[in-house]
């Protein structure tokens, strides 16, 4: 990639004791940004944090002779260097004296949208997303060069703050044969967007920040008229869209519907749910998370509806390689220790009762308090545990071979379906209730259906209940049906090799803790004060157990609280 800053201008405007730091600073070319407020040290910070630049303070004299060479702010607080792309925005105290200044660094990096090149050239509407400071105006703007340059069509950047184009009347180099159209008040960027439309026939309008309803509304007129657009937009996902009532007009809008008992059965839903209102005002969504990884949904329609419906969703991630080149992978964006940690009531008191059958099956750990203080038996004891020195761990995984036949009752079957797919199930839908091995199904209905309640208890066919046909709650019920428990073994003679006999004495209390109150009883307990060498063996062992612990008193001696999962 090529990246050209014009780092020295910005560097001009700044007093001697700020910029003389860095030109100096072996990292100046990723500098991201110089702050210089009233009162306090300057300061620069990088990607990986922030310097002070100086131990003098910034003084109401260094501020005007900074002032000076930048001039004008304009409405939005916001100022630039002719023919830079740096920004400078300043704050300003009651009485409207700058007190404050950001110099934030504008760079054109030349290469960045390859990894999404493929979808400029569908003609779709392109929308970007992604927390500030992540690249989206610096993608963009390389957007607006390639569509003009090399695939020459004519492309109008509405550049409210000349983030995009730079300050001054002549647009930065990097926006090639691109044309821009500057917007003297931020609240006048809605007009305009129609009036770029309305004068100048674009094929491609560029925007920045669609940040307001009448924006998202001027976005959804130019994209009905067949312009392609391009913007962006703050948020991490596009979740986060759906539940901006301002910006959902980009992605459709949302409304409620009202289902008959009927529908709302068929579709296993409640009456009452969410849809999109309409045609998305941009085809193709990009998640920007971090600058060489990119998450892009073409089909905003279908994305969208999945969401609200709370089907699986599958998303297309794409990666720079050192190389050079480009990974595309398709993954699932629900992740399984999200939903395996996320147990309801039922599934709890049902998982309590497999484990303690599984732990009857084993003899008893008996244990005697009075040896914690009896070194020389400690060894002893920890031989003639009748677990072959293993303490039992329990996860949930799949561990049942069999194929089972579902019947599902209020609940969508594509949306099981899906679920079963996604993680490889051994589960098959039937139509036929009466070749069902087991039942699925909501709460509400079946309390209310005595015929299926009959034929299930004739035929012996286990029902299983959930509140609302959420993907956690369907998910948590197809593995309860697959018994999704194995057991894990902790290597004791591993754990206690070249320990000492009072390192192992503190295990040995943890130990008893952990299988005797809190995997057993479920209960949390505190552990005898410890000093830190001893609570770090203590503590890598309640990782073993997968379980969490925090610590209470104050140093030499502070003691672990073990909580129970």
């Amino acid at each position: 990639m090529l990246i050209a800053d014009d780092l020295d201008k910005l560097l001009e405007i700044l007093p001697n004791f700020v910029r003389q730091p860095l030109e100096q600073h072996d990292k100046r070319k990723y500098l991201i940004e110089v702050v210089m407020d009233l009162g306090r040290r300057p300061e620069a910070r990088f990607p990986n944090g922030p310097e002070y630049l100086s131990r003098l303070l910034v003084s109401w004299s260094d501020l005007d002779f900074c002032i000076k060479k930048i001039g004008h702010f304009s409405g939005d607080n916001r100022s630039g260097i002719e023919s830079t792309l740096h920004r400078i925005s300043s704050i300003k105290n009651r009485n409207g004296n700058i007190v404050g200044l950001t110099f934030r660094v504008g760079r054109a990096i030349f290469g960045t949208i390859s990894i999404i090149r493929d979808l400029l050239q569908t003609g779709k509407s392109l929308l970007l997303l992604g927390k500030p400071g992540i690249g989206k105006t610096t993608s963009i703007r390389e957007i607006a060069r390639v569509l003009a340059d090399e695939m020459e069509k004519r492309v109008v950047i509405i550049d409210t703050s000349n983030e995009i184009a730079g300050d001054g009347d002549i647009p930065h180099p990097a926006i090639g044969r691109a044309r821009r159209m500057q917007v003297t008040r931020p609240e006048l960027q809605h007009q305009v967007m129609i009036e770029a439309v309305e004068n100048h026939m674009p094929q491609v309008i560029i925007i920045d920040e669609i940040g307001t309803e009448l924006e998202a509304l001027a976005a959804r007129t130019i994209a009905e008229r067949g312009v392609q657009l391009v913007g962006t937009a703050h948020g991490n996902y596009l979740e986060s869209l759906i539940k901006n009532p301002i910006l959902s007009d980009l992605i459709g809008g949302i409304q409620y519907v009202t289902l008959g008992d009927d529908e709302a059965k068929r579709r296993g839903s409640q009456k009452s749910i969410l849809e999109r209102k309409t045609v998305p005002a941009f085809q193709i969504a990009v998640e920007i998370h971090e600058r060489d990884n990119w998450i892009i949904h073409e089909k905003v329609d279908q994305v969208v509806d999945q969401i609200l419906q709370g089907c699986m969703l599958y998303i297309q991630r794409r990666k720079f390689n050192n190389d050079g080149s480009i990974s595309i992978i398709c993954e699932n964006s629900c992740s399984t220790e999200f939903i395996v940690h996320n147990t309801n009531t039922v599934n709890n008191l049902n998982m309590r009762s497999n484990s303690n059958k599984l732990l009857n099956k084993k003899k008893k750990v008996d244990f005697n308090f009075s040896l914690l203080n009896n070194s020389d038996k400690i060894i002893d004891q920890i031989n003639n545990i009748n677990l072959n020195n293993q303490s039992i761990i329990y996860k949930k995984l799949q561990l049942n071979n069999n194929v089972i036949q579902l019947y599902s009752y209020g609940i969508s079957i594509q949306q099981i379906e899906s679920i079963i797919s996604t993680l490889n199930f051994s589960i098959i839908l039937t139509r036929d209730i009466m070749k069902a091995d087991v039942i699925l199904a909501l709460r509400n209905y079946i309390k209310h259906n005595s015929k299926i309640r009959q034929i299930a208890k004739s035929k012996q066919i286990t029902i299983y209940t959930i509140h609302s046909s959420t993907i956690n709650n369907i998910t948590r019920s197809l593995k309860q049906m697959l018994h999704l428990y194995k057991i894990f073994y902790v290597d004791w003679e591993k754990v206690c090799l070249n320990k000492k006999y009072y390192q192992m004495n503190v295990l040995l209390e943890a130990r008893f803790a952990i299988e005797k109150l809190v995997l057993t009883k479920k209960e949390s307990v505190q552990l005898l004060p410890q000093i830190s060498s001893l609570r770090k063996l203590q503590y890598e062992l309640i990782n073993l157990y997968e379980l969490k612990c925090n610590s209470f008193g104050e140093e030499p001696l502070i003691s672990l609280r073990i909580y129970p999962i």
